[in-house]
């Protein structure tokens, strides 16, 4: 993900309602972990589909592949033409609570090639406190003509993420008793913690750039650092590769994340406050 490419990430509440107004092909994803059907009576962001995240953009476990694995380019294509995605559609993927399901459903379809794929900063309060409205009216299914390419982005595989962690700089984007092995666990050795959570700022939006810019420095992150990000499934992980990518930083995905890392016993783990 380069600079340029960051540019067009993110999407305040404002922006996409212009765009909405200008009549743009826009295809509104609400990302969660509960079946659609649940969902189905509430009211969501006009036309937007409800994606359930763990079936839909996730692949099949299988032992030793962590929480979610990724799905497959067959699987992929199925969603996109179900929600009608074009070569030259902007899919917002926005959530109600959790942004770094979002942010996931961002990398996934991004992973895939879909070239113009935003993040809604604030989800669906921002919306709201937007002035946009909200629809009981579930979308019908739709038939998209993009053709996805899987392997878009860079990731990582174990033997790569411990590799990473003495060469450059590997993220663990758990909360800090995740990554000290105060609440079980612990982390992979030489990864540095930054939970997920320290993007936001107190509104539960992104944090500015300068501020992020600032934060990632404090760990010796800039540009031109090689950089590697995990979590506990590869879910929070994405959520630093988005903001890393605001600030002209690429950053690699450990999608099987801790959940694969400590599937093997093999594989040494290190407690504490300190990388190790």
């Amino acid at each position: 993900m380069t600079g340029t490419d960051a540019r067009k990430a993110v999407i305040s509440a404002e922006h996409l309602l212009k765009e909405l107004e200008r009549g743009r092909d826009i295809v509104l994803l609400e990302i969660g972990r509960e079946s659609a059907h649940l969902l189905a009576a509430s009211e969501r962001l006009p036309g937007a589909h409800y994606v359930d995240l763990p079936t839909e953009l996730a692949g099949a476990r299988y032992p030793g592949s962590g929480t979610y694995p990724l799905p497959s380019e067959e699987a992929v294509q199925r969603q996109v033409r179900r929600w009608g995605i074009n070569d030259g559609s902007v899919v917002v993927v926005h959530t109600r609570a959790d942004p770094p399901l979002a942010t996931r459903a961002w990398w996934i379809l991004t992973w895939a090639g879909v070239p113009d794929v935003r993040y809604l900063d604030g989800g669906v309060d921002a919306w709201v406190s937007a002035g946009g409205r909200l629809s009981g009216e579930e979308p019908a299914e739709a038939s998209g003509g993009f053709t996805v390419t899987a392997g878009s982005l860079p990731t990582l595989d174990a033997e790569g993420a411990a590799r990473l962690a003495r060469s450059g700089k590997l993220l663990d984007a758990r909360p800090a008793g995740a990554y000290t092995g105060e609440k079980g666990g612990g982390h992979i050795p030489g990864a540095l913690n930054l939970p997920s959570a320290a993007n936001l700022g107190a509104d539960g939006r992104l944090k500015g750039q300068d501020e992020l810019r600032e934060q990632y420095a404090a760990l010796g992150i800039k540009r031109g650092t090689e950089v590697g990000v995990y979590c506990g499934g590869g879910i929070g992980a994405t959520f630093d590769i988005l903001t890393l990518s605001m600030i002209g930083i690429s950053a690699k995905l450990y999608p099987g994340s801790w959940s694969e890392w400590s599937s093997d016993s093999s594989r040494p783990v290190m407690s504490g406050d300190g990388p190790g």
